[in-house]
């Protein structure tokens, strides 16, 4: 599969070369978060405990059918802002994500990308729904935390900041102290490119197949790649100039 035309060279280029801060999501750009411990099932669980505390109806049929648990997370949280029943539902999903980045799948060419940036220069912030705290442990599992730390800017109790809400990108770009115009965000949803483009913010898509690839172009994303090895290289051509 291939997803450039002639000027999306050009156009990868001018986003990597015009980058001092890049914002990545996690799920998705750094690993695939649920490659062992399926996302769906974990959306299940979460729409059957809440069967279970007497509120089935608390959800409409297209949320309770969601293959996403932080739809369900985000369906409860409008209804009920704040709520005891929110924090645990959260939690429940903080625990979940737990399990799963002790079999997450490091995204192809993500570990040698972060490295390398890191290494000419640029400063890196996480940007994500996913917990913080899941993200730091895997991220210092692959020994690439201090590439990130301090700039970890995941799900709060806030449940209405999740993206796309960009409250999450402004947080890293407020602590970087970048100007939108000099940031790059990461991500493979539109949910990223809806925050990125609120914020001011380029945006790289990426797409590991055909499926998330189109859905990134519906929602306006332009420059998308298959691939983190065509950013890899230009990278590390832009460190040797």
């Amino acid at each position: 599969m291939t997803t450039e035309t002639e000027t999306e060279p050009n156009d990868l280029r001018n986003l990597i070369e015009g980058a001092r801060v890049v914002l990545w999501d996690f799920d998705g750009p750094v690993c695939r978060l649920f490659a062992g411990h399926s996302a769906e099932r974990v959306a299940r669980d979460l729409v059957e405990w809440l069967e279970g505390q007497g509120l089935h109806g608390l959800l409409a049929e297209s949320e309770r059918e969601s293959l996403d648990p932080h739809a369900v997370l985000r369906a409860v949280d409008r209804r009920h802002p704040g709520s005891d029943l929110v924090a645990e539902l959260e939690q429940r999903l903080t625990q979940e994500e737990l399990k799963a980045a002790a079999s997450a799948r490091p995204t192809p060419y993500a570990d040698p990308l972060v490295r390398t940036w890191t290494a000419v220069g640029a400063r890196l912030a996480i940007t994500t729904n996913n917990s913080p705290q899941v993200v730091k442990e895997y991220l210092a599992s692959r020994g690439l935390l201090e590439c990130f730390a301090p700039h970890v800017y995941g799900r709060t109790q806030e449940l209405r900041h999740l993206k796309p809400h960009p409250h999450c990108v402004h947080r890293a770009l407020n602590a970087t102290g970048a100007a939108p115009s000099t940031a790059l965000m990461i991500g493979d949803t539109p949910s990223d490119y809806q925050a990125a483009r609120a914020a001011g913010v380029p945006f790289l898509g990426y797409a590991r197949n055909e499926r998330k690839n189109k859905v990134l172009r519906d929602a306006g994303a332009e420059t998308i790649v298959d691939s983190l090895e065509p950013v890899l290289k230009l990278v590390r051509e832009s460190g040797q100039a």
